[in-house]
């Protein structure tokens, strides 16, 4: 399973913010930020800040989808 956080950036555009305003507001690293930009895992607090600041639930901000070779099995 791999990791989609394109809920997050429909979120960010829907509330009119920046990667960098959501970096500066949420504390979460600029590193974790471009990680998040990779689809790249990142660490559970890190989430949990931008759920804060964002006042939203994990799901409103990620999701896991299948793995593209993998979906032919």
């Amino acid at each position: 399973m791999a990791i989609s956080y394109n809920k997050l950036w429909k979120l960010l555009i829907d509330k009119g913010l920046k990667k960098t305003e959501l970096v500066k507001m949420s504390g979460i690293t600029s590193n974790a930020m471009a990680k998040m930009g990779k689809n790249e895992s990142v660490q559970v607090d890190t989430l949990g800040k931008v759920c804060a600041c964002l006042n939203c639930d994990i799901s409103d901000i990620m999701e896991f989808v299948p793995d593209e070779a993998k979906e032919g099995e």
